[in-house]
């Protein structure tokens, strides 16, 4: 008995050092890359540190008008994107659960379809009668909708996947509630952390995005980022550095809401 306690103590040290030793290669991997940019990002003045670099950068009105132009083209995708999925991955669950696999595939094919390839697709559609976008930011929200299916989809449906979806239905239903108030006042709230998800990282591809809004000739943020990073030495590091600083708070507050609804689930549970 004492031997066999032995054995699962020397086991169990094992593999935490293991799991610890995985641990640190892993930061030690994503933290040395990322010292040694910021510390490149200090080096504008010779011999001496400073924050020059994102002075310049936080400085610059290209800076402040592609950021403004692409947060706002963000927040008209994640607005679009959630009156597409929302409501059909609800109907999917609730209606035509054997098309699930039908939606999944349509929603992966951004991943199969190069972002170049979409665009001239779009420019060739959109470019003549009767619907003529081209020249209009639409098109580009268009672009940026298709780019998140992947990433919206899935947070939705695992949203969905969490909650009972037929018995909220049913019980808003003998309440008298007509589809819409169903969407609205039922699945949306219970989708929260996942729409949030959904929102950070179709966020975050909106703002980081170079291809079609350089086709398609608008002042966005991933432009911005590549002109900058071939007339610029320093500047470029601390816009990589802010932007992983932007990603980490984006994180950050996924977790926030997620702990958020989590510690509301469990008072619930206690009543």
């Amino acid at each position: 008995m004492m031997k066999n306690n032995t054995l699962k103590r020397t086991a169990r040290r094992k593999n935490t050092f293991w799991a610890w030793l995985m641990i640190i290669l892993g930061a030690v991997y994503f933290l040395v890359p990322l010292y040694a940019t910021f510390e490149f990002s200090l080096r504008e003045r010779r011999g001496e540190y400073s924050f020059d670099s994102y002075g310049n950068v936080l400085g610059d009105a290209r800076f402040r008008d592609s950021f403004t132009y692409s947060v706002l083209l963000a927040l008209a995708t994640i607005a679009l994107s959630l009156v597409l999925i929302v409501p059909t991955a609800f109907w999917v669950h609730l209606k035509l659960p054997k098309l699930r696999p039908v939606i999944e595939f349509i929603t992966l094919l951004p991943f199969v379809v190069p972002p170049i390839v979409l665009v001239f697709g779009l420019i060739r559609i959109y470019s003549a009668p009767p619907f003529v976008l081209v020249g209009s930011p639409a098109l580009l929200v268009a672009g940026y909708v298709v780019l998140s299916f992947p990433y919206m989809y899935r947070a939705v449906d695992t949203g969905l996947r969490a909650i009972d979806v037929r018995s909220l239905t049913e019980a808003a239903q003998s309440l008298g509630a007509n589809w819409f108030t169903i969407l609205v006042r039922v699945i949306f709230p219970n989708l929260r952390v996942a729409l949030l998800n959904g929102a950070f990282l179709t966020f975050a591809i909106v703002l980081g995005e170079f291809t079609m809004a350089t086709m398609l000739n608008w002042p966005a943020f991933g432009p911005y980022l590549a002109l900058i990073g071939q007339n610029r030495a320093y500047e470029p590091a601390a816009l990589a550095i802010l932007s992983f600083g932007l990603t980490w708070i984006c994180v950050g507050l996924i977790q926030l809401f997620s702990r958020g609804s989590q510690d509301q689930s469990q008072l619930a549970g206690t009543h």
